[in-house]
């Protein structure tokens, strides 16, 4: 069995259940979208920090020794958030290091407004996790790590747990893929059941990189989805868990990204930040065409964004 396993993840849902929000789900039709067939979207923007870490996070801290120095996390900001806010309603302090070159004013705004102290960085992604890994060693403050241990790709799986029980019958589930963890926890629960559709941008392609060269890679994050899904490379057990179970992993141009976000808007009023328009993208730009009557769920999985940077 590979870790971590669906019953884990079933313990770990109602552990954190107090801490977070049970997201909804939203069935649009076709016509709305422009597409040959309804899908559902999972709301998980509307988690309360805004994207889906906050699961992991919280089953972090509330499963592992939290010491006097905290915790501490890298981030281009949804997982910084997410850390940041479960610490604080906990008790903890929290440091989060972020990339200064993918650092976005309204993320760092929110980790802030968490109750984290917020560290830029110079250089790539891999140089502020190496910066973060570094502190956490020097200091003992517990490391969380945003997609590379089996405690945050646990809590990322009551996600997908969450999705089958409000859909019931489900054929496919599109992710938008940085370092794995979302796309990771998915798999852990979904396993072989539905079919497992990876989005990234050519700018943030780690996923697809990986499946054809080995996991041992360092993607320079660009473009539009940098911030939300710019993961230099997977995290191990995510890795594997992506080997055994994701069934396709697609790549698309960012001006498919704001075409994207910008039918979201029209159909449902609904604006998400660009890692989860990345998966829409896949149904929009029929790089994924489904089947007639296939049950497609899209998650839009973070709306930490400025409102209108899809019309920029």
């Amino acid at each position: 069995m590979i870790d971590p396993a669906p019953d884990a993840i079933a313990a770990a849902a109602p552990l954190i259940a107090p801490f977070i929000r049970h997201t909804p789900i939203l069935a649009v039709e076709a016509k709305a979208l422009g597409l040959p067939g309804p899908i559902t979207f999972k709301l998980e923007h509307t988690q309360i920090t805004g994207s889906f870490k906050l699961r992991g996070a919280f089953f972090n801290m509330l499963t592992r020794e939290v010491p006097s120095a905290g915790v501490v996390a890298a981030s281009g900001g949804n997982h910084g958030a997410a850390v940041a806010y479960a610490a604080t309603a906990l008790g903890h302090k929290s440091r989060i290091f972020v990339p200064a070159a993918i650092a976005k004013v309204e993320k760092l705004a929110r980790m802030r407004a968490f109750g984290a102290e917020v560290i830029l960085t110079e250089g790539s992604v891999g140089a502020c996790m190496e910066e973060y890994a570094a502190y956490a060693q020097t200091s003992g403050a517990l490391s969380v790590h945003p997609y590379d241990t089996i405690p945050t790709l646990t809590g990322q799986g009551t996600l997908a747990r969450e999705i089958e029980a409000q859909m019931g019958d489900l054929d496919t589930v599109i992710v938008a893929t940085g370092g794995g963890g979302l796309i990771g926890g998915v798999s852990a629960w979904l396993r072989d059941r539905v079919k497992i559709v990876s989005v990234e941008t050519e700018g943030t392609n780690t996923l697809e990189k990986s499946l054809r060269e080995g996991p041992d890679i360092d993607v320079p994050a660009s473009g539009i989805a940098a911030g939300s899904l710019g993961g230099p490379r997977l995290g191990v057990d995510s890795y594997t868990l992506i080997k055994a179970f994701v069934d396709e992993a697609l790549v698309i141009p960012d001006t498919e990204v704001f075409n994207a976000a910008a039918r979201l808007w029209d159909a449902t009023r609904l604006i998400g930040e660009p890692g989860a328009a990345v998966a829409l993208a896949a149904l929009t730009s029929a790089a994924y065409m489904p089947e007639k009557d296939e049950r497609v769920c899209v998650i839009l999985c973070g709306g930490n964004a400025t409102p209108d940077w899809f019309l920029q």
